[in-house]
């Protein structure tokens, strides 16, 4: 039998350790699954049975974006598909994409900005909180919304920061639909925070009068908040690198 140093073993669990580390980081814009399951009463999501997402750089259809999910998982069926609203709210519902987009509608152009480094930019088309909020009509003490997202990712954000004016619950991209690969059928996007705080595939909106950690909270050293902070980008759509400010990326 091979006897093994102490330096040996401790280089193999560096190397272990870092590849984890590695892994977590790839998966770091992108939705990931909350531990023991989904809450009670989460309606499941409907497969199109075809299209498996996955973490992909520069993929074919949009080589200025990266794809990024917590865990592969199979697209969700738009026609099928139905936001849940619940918790402390008047009218509860379960809201399909027709519904929706009956919604009135606003548009922007923004960029996501992703913790790994890198960020790309897109128009986007969807409604804001307000629009929600005349839907089912929040209660009082309704000042945090639980989200959870296809694949079991969750976040959580407090209904003052929906109420800004840039946040966009988004079902287009670029003039047409979403794709899967971005988040179809639906999105939010807050552009003066990270990916990670802008959760895809939303299937689920809870309205609550208390918070939590979202899922990268919890499992690496992401901040609750996820404010952009000033530092290094690398925009996939126009190369190179650029120093961030902080906050909001404006200059597309």
């Amino acid at each position: 039998m091979r006897r093994v140093t102490r330096r040996a073993f401790l280089r193999g669990t560096t190397r272990a350790l870092a590849a984890a580390a590695a892994a977590a980081f790839v998966a770091a814009c992108a939705p990931g699954g909350r531990p023991g399951g989904v809450p009670a009463g989460t309606p499941l999501p409907t497969l199109t049975g075809g299209e498996t997402l996955r973490n992909e750089n520069s993929p074919e259809s949009r080589p200025d974006w990266n794809v990024r999910f917590y865990r592969a998982f199979q697209s969700l069926d738009p026609e099928a598909w139905r936001l849940t609203v619940d918790g402390l709210v008047e009218a509860p519902g379960a809201f399909s994409l027709a519904d929706l987009r009956a919604l009135p509608a606003d548009d922007q152009v923004s960029r996501m900005v992703c913790v790994e480094g890198w960020s790309a930019k897109a128009s986007w088309g969807g409604f804001r909180y307000p629009a929600l909020a005349e839907l089912v009509r929040p209660t009082p003490e309704a000042t945090w919304l639980y989200v959870e997202c296809g694949d079991g990712y969750y976040e959580y954000l407090q209904v003052s920061e929906l109420q800004e004016p840039r946040v966009l619950f988004a079902y287009d991209m670029d003039g047409e639909p979403l794709h899967p690969k971005f988040g179809s059928p639906l999105r939010l996007l807050v552009p003066y925070k990270y990916g990670y705080k802008g959760p895809k595939t939303i299937v689920r909106i809870r309205f609550q009068d208390s918070g939590g950690a979202g899922y990268w909270s919890t499992v690496g050293f992401y901040s609750t908040d996820g404010y952009i902070q000033p530092g290094i980008d690398h925009p996939l759509d126009l190369g190179g690198r650029r120093e961030l400010e902080g906050g909001e990326v404006t200059q597309y």
